[in-house]
């Protein structure tokens, strides 16, 4: 049965100088582009400038706001599903990232969400954990399947990975996960619309 590919959103946590989300965004990107079915987009945090200061409770955000979301939310409301790229930061996720999932509510609401983490020895699993507690409030599904690079700037050279034979192994393993739930999110939501 042939069916539309799905919106996936490739979302670059970290807006850190000098940081080295783009090169693993850049690599799960063209994993994802390859594996079929998916239609790719990359949300990079950085080129948002999204303020920390957020308006009052049912107030409309102010004029800086409201342009730098234009940035972003476009691309998360027509996302079918997520890539989160995220670094660790002292046993967590940064800042930026926390603070672009709480401008956003229904964005997230009923779409899976894989996680592609890197930092030291643990390689970002920490702040995997950490965001999985966060999108099931926001009542999104995370997926099982993660790829993790631990030292991650041992891995690559020129922004290629030196050996990418395991992590390409596990990147089809999220993507499969992500594109299965995607479609049987979507098909739900088609059926009948999530009520949060």
């Amino acid at each position: 049965m042939s069916r539309t590919p799905l919106r996936l959103a490739v979302i670059v946590g970290s807006t850190r100088g000098g940081r080295f989300g783009p090169q693993v965004a850049d690599w799960i990107t063209e994993r994802a582009r390859v594996h079929g079915g998916l239609d790719v987009d990359v949300i990079d945090l950085a080129d948002a400038e999204l303020p920390n200061e957020m308006p009052a409770y049912g107030a409309q955000p102010n004029p800086a706001a409201t342009a730098a979301l234009a940035k972003i939310s476009p691309g998360l409301t027509a996302a079918d599903a997520f890539v989160v790229v995220t670094p660790e930061y002292n046993h967590s996720y940064p800042a930026s990232l926390k603070n672009a999932i709480d401008w956003h509510n229904e964005e997230w609401h009923a779409k899976p969400v894989g996680f592609v983490s890197y930092g030291g020895i643990s390689g970002g699993l920490r702040a995997v954990e950490h965001l999985r507690g966060v999108f099931a409030e926001l009542h999104a599904v995370t997926v099982r399947e993660t790829v993790s690079f631990a030292l991650a700037g041992n891995l690559f050279r020129d922004g290629e990975l030196i050996d990418p034979t395991q992590p390409n192994i596990a990147a089809k393993r999220l993507l499969d996960q992500l594109l299965w739930w995607g479609n049987a999110l979507r098909a739900a939501k088609e059926e009948q619309p999530y009520a949060a």
